[in-house]
C-alpha cells in the first residue's frame, strides 16, 4: 500500500492524483468559441509511487500530461502518463527506484544509468508528435491523438548532447524548432548545446559551446538571426550531489550574462558572445527581437532566488518579497566593444511569472505579453491548501506598445496556472484569439479551465469548463490546432 509523506508537497490540494481518465463533453459555463479547433495540452508532476527518500519536492514528479480537445463548442478531456523509463521501471518494481532531483547517488543500484527524465515540464506539439520533456534529459515522444508513449528522441542516435530543453521554440520564417542542452557532456558539465530540427522532425544542426559556469538554463530566446542564452546563478556540482544537498542552490556573490549566438549553418561554438550584468534572478522568458545591432531580451527578472527548495549557498534564509519577479527588458548592443548590458529596464510595476506570448512572433517585436499575476493586495483564503508555489491569483495582460495592463482575479480561495495563447486563425493578427488556463478550485479540491478573449481578459472568462477532477499544479503547456496532431472533430 503507498503511503505518501504528510507534507506539504503531498496533501491537501497537492496530494498524488495518479489519474488517467476519458471524458467527454465536459460540463461549462459561458460559451466555448465555435472557432476553437485543436487542443490544449499541459503537464503536471504527479508521482506515481512514494518518493523513495521519505520526502520530494514538486518537481520530481512523474509526468502526466493532460489534453483538453475543443471542437464544435465542446471540450473532451483525456489524461495519460508519460510513461518514461522511470515510470516504466518504477511500475515493474511497484515502488519508487530513483531518488533525490537530478542525484542519481540516490537511486536504487538497479536503475544506474537509466534515464532519470520525469518528462513532467511541457507538453509540446511539433513535426506531429507530443513532446513531453525534462531538460535532464533527451525528449519523450508521445502520440497527441491516443497518447500513447512512443520513447526518447535522439533522432536515430544523431543527437550527441544528453539532454534536450522544456522549453523549445519555433521559427516563425524557416518553421524550424529551435532548442538547447545544458549539461550536454554530462550532469554538472558546462558544456550547452544548440539543436535546429526541420518541420519533419530531423535534426539538422547541432552546435556546442560553453557557459561560463554550470547552472539550470531552464529557459532561453531566439530572435530571427541569434540564439540568446541567460546565465543566473542556480549552480550546482558534484560536491553538492555527494555531500546529499539540493542540486541547485542560488549564489548572490555571482555575476549573471547573456550569451548571443548567431543561428547559421557556419557557426561554431567559439562565436558566442557573452554580456555581463550584477546578480539578479530570472527564469523564464518573454521573447526576444532584434532593432538594429541591439538585441532586446524581455524576462520575468527578481532580486532575488524564486526557488526556497534551492536554497541560497550561503546560507542566507529565502526572501519572499526579494523574490518576486517583474518583467523587465534586457539590452545589449552588438556593435559595442564592451561586456556591459546597454540597458536593464524595467517594463511594469506588477509582479508577475510565466509568461507567454501568441508564438506565431516568436523572436519578432510583440506588443502583447501574458502572465500570472502574484497581487499580494487581494484577499487569500488558502482553504484546501495552496496548490504550490507562490500564491499565482490573477491574469495579467501587458500592452508593451502602449503600456496599458488588464487584470483578472480568480478569487481569494482560487489560484491560476500557466496561460496559453490559441489564435483566432493562422493568420489572424497578434493578440487576436484566446487564452486558455487551468483554474484551481482550492477548497472543492477540482479545477476549472477557463477561456478568455485574450485582449479583453479583465472582462473574465467567455467560458468556464468544469473539470471533475482535481489537476495539480501543472508548469507548462501549449495550443495545437487538429490538423496539426491527427484530431478529428
Amino acid at each position: 500500500m503507498s503511503h505518501f509523506p504528510e507534507t506539504p508537497n503531498f496533501t491537501g490540494f497537492n496530494t498524488p492524483s495518479r489519474i488517467e481518465a476519458d471524458i467527454a463533453d465536459l460540463a461549462y459555463k459561458g460559451t466555448i468559441p465555435g472557432e476553437l479547433n485543436g487542443a490544449f495540452f499541459r503537464v503536471q508532476p504527479d508521482p506515481q509511487f512514494p518518493p523513495r527518500l521519505g520526502d520530494d519536492i514538486a518537481f520530481n514528479g512523474d509526468g502526466m500530461i493532460t489534453r483538453f480537445h475543443i471542437h464544435d463548442g465542446q471540450c473532451d478531456l483525456r489524461q495519460r502518463w508519460a510513461r518514461t523509463d522511470k515510470w516504466l521501471r518504477e511500475r515493474e518494481a511497484g515502488r519508487g527506484l530513483f531518488g533525490a532531483y537530478r542525484n542519481p547517488l540516490t537511486d536504487d543500484e538497479s536503475v544506474k544509468g537509466v534515464y532519470r527524465s520525469t518528462a513532467n515540464t511541457n507538453a509540446w506539439i511539433y513535426a506531429g508528435k507530443l513532446w513531453a520533456m525534462k531538460e535532464d534529459s533527451p525528449a519523450l515522444l508521445m502520440d497527441p491523438a491516443s497518447m500513447e508513449t512512443i520513447g526518447f528522441e535522439t533522432f536515430e542516435g544523431a543527437m550527441r548532447g544528453q539532454t534536450f530543453t522544456a522549453h523549445p521554440k519555433v521559427d516563425p520564417k524557416t518553421g524550424n524548432m529551435v532548442a538547447i542542452g545544458y549539461a550536454a557532456s554530462g550532469l554538472c558539465s558546462d558544456d550547452v548545446a544548440y539543436y535546429e530540427v526541420d518541420r519533419g522532425g530531423t535534426l539538422v544542426r547541432e552546435v556546442w559551446f560553453k557557459a561560463p559556469y554550470y547552472c539550470m538554463m531552464h529557459d532561453f530566446a531566439i530572435t530571427e538571426d541569434y540564439l540568446v542564452i541567460h546565465i543566473v546563478p542556480s549552480t550546482g556540482s558534484w560536491e553538492r550531489l555527494e555531500q546529499g544537498l539540493p542540486h541547485f542552490g542560488f549564489d548572490r556573490t555571482m555575476p549573471v550574462y547573456l550569451g548571443v549566438l548567431p543561428r547559421c549553418e557556419s557557426v561554431t561554438g567559439d562565436q558566442v558572445r557573452w554580456f555581463r550584468r550584477d546578480n539578479c534572478f530570472a527564469s523564464h522568458v518573454l521573447n526576444a527581437w532584434q532593432e538594429g545591432s541591439q538585441i532586446h531580451f524581455l524576462t520575468a527578472e527578481a532580486k532575488n532566488n524564486m526557488f526556497p527548495f534551492f536554497p541560497d549557498v550561503h546560507g542566507a534564509p529565502f526572501n519572499g518579497r526579494e523574490a518576486m519577479s517583474y518583467l523587465t527588458d534586457w539590452t545589449v548592443d552588438l556593435a559595442s566593444n564592451g561586456a556591459d548590458f546597454s540597458a536593464i529596464t524595467r517594463l511594469t510595476d506588477t509582479a508577475a511569472e510565466f509568461p507567454r506570448i501568441d508564438d506565431r512572433f516568436t523572436g519578432r517585436r510583440t506588443r502583447y505579453g501574458w502572465m500570472l499575476e502574484m497581487d499580494m493586495r487581494r484577499p487569500v483564503e488558502i482553504r484546501g491548501g495552496s496548490a504550490g508555489g507562490l500564491l499565482m491569483n490573477c491574469l495579467f495582460l501587458k500592452d508593451l506598445e502602449t503600456g496599458c495592463e488588464q487584470h483578472w482575479w480568480c478569487g481569494p480561495v482560487s489560484s491560476l496556472q500557466e496561460p496559453c495563447f490559441a489564435p483566432r486563425s493562422p493568420d489572424a493578427p497578434e493578440g487576436d484569439g484566446w487564452i486558455l488556463q487551468v483554474c484551481n478550485r482550492l477548497e472543492e479540491q477540482r479545477s476549472d479551465l477557463l477561456i478568455f478573449d485574450a485582449l479583453e481578459i479583465g472582462k473574465g472568462p467567455v467560458a468556464t469548463i468544469e473539470v471533475p477532477i482535481r489537476l495539480r499544479f501543472g508548469l507548462h503547456g501549449n495550443w495545437a490546432d487538429a490538423d496539426a496532431i491527427g484530431l478529428a472533430a
